[in-house]
């Protein structure tokens, strides 16, 4: 470790220190009254549960909190998620966009919805959402719903949800930020987080902003280039990444059961795209990828009004845009996009839409809610090609699609009895395109036929509370998921034939599971749970050698999952979670397909030491076993997946908590520098060091 870095390190942990001793000299004052342990969960923004509180998991489900992602320092939503049983991120099918997946019991982020303050954030193109875009730093809370996602919150939630939930202030002035700065080889990356918000009788108002810079991230000492590989040891080539986000959010409180609140988030982010390790030439040839922006916008109203007695009204009413660029060069220099094949590919979506929820507690036995949400989609494109040729460059002219998709919702609660509770709800949803240009040189800019589909969907639980502190619950839930417009349209640089007939994929998810407390000291939780996938959307190859997107595949995802949190003393604490999660998929066109992406074993466990007071000292393991993989190109005659992935992940942290609300936390990730791939020939970061430090007023 270099000198300069130990410097850096050393100044951080003594700004902390030096911030905490002049706030301890501060003359003391009373402490204020201890707030609601949820008050600074925007709770306007939080997704249904079922069966249970709010800001609880309710049935399938898990909350991950802040505490958590600052304990573990989890900076992005991929990196978080992995704390939470039954959920694995990846990277992206073969690993060439560098996009981080997110798999919820097998399912990815296609049948998976992510949602902020519960307004979804929806790529209309190919919803390729990259969840190590989303920084956690100033989040309060994520919901994932796993297998049962209540019909009230939208459609296509296939495999269950994901909501970022923001934060509100909860005194009358109140501020925190956080400095962080981590890696191994010189100064790889560092990121910052601020936030500053008031809350008023009749009002409160909060603002934050995120930043993340990294330079490049190291490989194992582990790693060995293969021969004639692109990729020497060391510095990782094109890992390089900057996001930044804003949140800004006005309430107003008249009373005490209604609020109405505008919100807005900007975030934006560039990347590069590290090259496979084993292909060079790389496959395909114009390989050499960068994002120079990546580019997200959304502002929403969102309301809740008391209507008289238990019956209330909310709304959601959004606008949201996503801005992203992708160039391809000519090679490894990333300084020319003049070879055939080269190109600047700009989109420019957007999308407007609301949701009205009204609700009603009929008699003590029972409550009632319905929904009716609807969004219009705009998805624009163009391609430069080889924009940097000086004779042969062209420029396509725009081409848009556009989609409405529209659902109404109702859901019964059944209070059967004090400790006994049945939920039943159905869902109608609809989607249409209403414009499909496409061009190519032949024809110019020409509509392909419009498609469209509806569907149908139920859903009901069954819980007993049969104590104040344990529970079982069933449930069962049957929904669909429609095509995106690269499903439906895409040619893939020619290759494809579009399907624009093409109907919706669905799932029935059922689960058995678990939840109990002992003696305040024990949390045990657990689950079993199956999915039978029907009309499963697959590329098969048509007899003209192009391939076409088609409702092929039927499927089955099943397995456990089992969590348990304990006080062994007062100083120790231990937990951990564990799934095992199976998938297989039919597919008569496709004998040899496999499933990628999510391993077959995966768990996580971790203690918290507290030898002294303030100081707590946090060992935890991330292992996961082997997972599909795609192989590209495939070797003549060979099986065209592998499994990959395994690995075992030895972090530690130590954290002091100053007088003064001064926290200083050091640590490292990986700590064992295991060597591992979550794609074929895309190693992940080897050992890794941090240092952070926060402070709230």
């Amino acid at each position: 470790m270099q000198l300069r870095r130990v410097g850096t390190w050393v100044a951080i942990v003594m700004i902390g220190a030096w911030a905490a001793e002049a706030r301890a000299q501060q003359p003391a004052a009373a402490p204020p009254p201890a707030p609601d342990p949820r008050g600074m969960i925007f709770d306007l923004g939080e997704i249904e549960v079922v069966g249970t509180a709010p800001g609880t998991p309710g049935v399938g489900g898990s909350v991950l909190t802040s505490e958590s992602i600052w304990r573990y320092d989890r900076q992005s939503l991929d990196q978080a998620v992995n704390l939470i049983p039954g959920v694995a991120s990846t990277l992206d099918g073969n690993g060439r966009r560098n996009e981080s997946d997110i798999f919820v019991r097998g399912f990815g982020r296609w049948q998976v919805p992510l949602m902020m303050d519960g307004v979804r954030i929806y790529l209309p193109a190919d919803n390729r959402l990259d969840f190590a875009r989303f920084l956690t730093a100033d989040i309060a809370a994520v919901q994932v719903q796993k297998g049962y996602a209540s019909v009230i919150d939208g459609p296509g939630a296939m495999g269950g949800a994901i909501n970022l939930v923001t934060r509100k202030p909860v005194k009358p002035f109140e501020a925190e930020g956080s400095v962080w700065l981590g890696g191994r080889d010189d100064r790889e990356a560092w990121s910052a987080w601020g936030m500053a918000g008031t809350r008023q009788a009749k009002y409160y108002a909060q603002g934050s902003v995120n930043v993340s810079d990294r330079d490049f991230w190291t490989l194992s000492n582990d790693y060995t280039p293969a021969a004639r590989s692109l990729q020497p040891a060391g510095r990782r080539l094109g890992s390089d990444s900057r996001d930044w986000r804003v949140n800004a959010k006005v309430g107003l409180t008249p009373n005490g059961t209604d609020e109405y609140t505008l919100n807005y988030t900007r975030q934006e982010g560039e990347k590069g795209a590290p090259l496979n390790v084993f292909n060079n030439p790389p496959v395909p040839a114009n390989s050499f990828w960068r994002w120079p922006y990546w580019d997200i916008q959304n502002l929403s109203f969102l309301s809740r009004t008391n209507l008289g007695g238990t019956a209330y009204m909310k709304s959601i009413l959004y606008y949201n845009t996503f801005k992203n660029g992708l160039d391809a060069y000519d090679d490894i220099n990333y300084t020319a996009r003049a070879a055939n094949g080269r190109f600047f590919s700009p989109y420019d979506d957007n999308a407007a839409g609301g949701t009205i929820e009204v609700g009603a507690t009929r008699t003590r036995a029972g409550d009632v809610k319905a929904a009716l949400h609807y969004r219009r989609d705009e998805h624009t494109e163009q391609n430069f090609n080889r924009p940097d040729n000086p004779t042969l460059a062209n420029t396509e002219p725009l081409q848009t699609q556009e989609q409405y998709t529209w659902s109404t919702a109702l859901e019964d609660t059944i209070h059967a009895s004090a400790t006994v509770d049945f939920v039943v709800g159905a869902s109608y949803e609809r989607y249409e395109i209403t414009r499909a240009e496409e061009f190519n040189a032949a024809r110019g800019v020409f509509e392909y036929p419009k498609g469209g589909s509806d569907s149908f969907n139920w859903q009901g639980a069954a819980i007993w509370h049969y104590t104040p502190s344990a529970q079982v619950h069933a449930s069962v839930s049957n929904r669909a998921r429609f095509p995106v417009i690269f499903e439906l349209y895409s040619t893939r640089f020619g290759s494809a034939t579009p399907n624009p007939d093409l109907g919706a994929e669905r799932a029935t998810n059922v689960e058995l599971g678990w939840k109990g407390a002992f003696g305040g000291r024990a949390r045990l939780e657990g689950a079993v749970f199956y999915s039978d996938i029907r009309d499963l959307i697959q590329t098969v190859v048509l007899p003209d050698t192009t391939t076409q997107t088609q409702n092929v595949g039927d499927g089955e995802f099943y397995g456990v999952e089992g969590s348990v949190d304990l006080t062994v003393a007062s100083t120790l604490q231990v937990g951990g979670n564990y799934t095992y999660l199976r998938r297989t998929v039919t597919d008569a066109l496709q004998p040899n397909l496999r499933p990628v992406g999510a391993p077959t074993h995966k768990a996580f466990l971790q203690a918290v030491w507290t030898p002294i007071q303030r100081l707590s000292i946090v060992p935890s393991l991330d292992l996961a076993g082997d997972r599909w993989s795609d192989i590209n190109p495939v070797p003549a005659g060979s099986f065209p997946y592998l499994r990959t992935g395994a690995y075992t992940l030895l972090n530690l942290s130590a954290s002091y908590q100053f007088p003064g609300g001064v926290e200083v936390m050091v640590g490292g990730r990986n700590l064992l520098d295991d060597d591992y791939a979550l794609a074929w020939g895309l190693p992940q970061p080897g050992r890794t060091f941090f240092v952070k430090t926060r402070i709230g007023l």
